[in-house]
């Protein structure tokens, strides 16, 4: 029962530190999510520009 506890400490206490420390100052590159393009602001407001413009194909016909 007291290696149990033992166990169970020590892996807390590896969590606790691998928290404090983080994964970036060990050494293991972080990936930034992509962006889905309804949550990007800058191709919203590009989306946005594009449909205030009138387009060529509209003087056509």
């Amino acid at each position: 029962m007291l290696y149990l506890l033992a166990a169970i400490g020590a892996l807390t206490i590896a969590v606790l530190l691998w928290r404090v420390l983080g994964a970036e100052r060990v050494g293991v590159a972080t990936r930034q999510a992509p962006i889905a393009p309804d949550d990007d602001p800058e191709f919203l407001r590009k989306l946005g520009e594009q449909s205030k413009k009138p387009s060529d194909d509209d003087d056509k016909s």
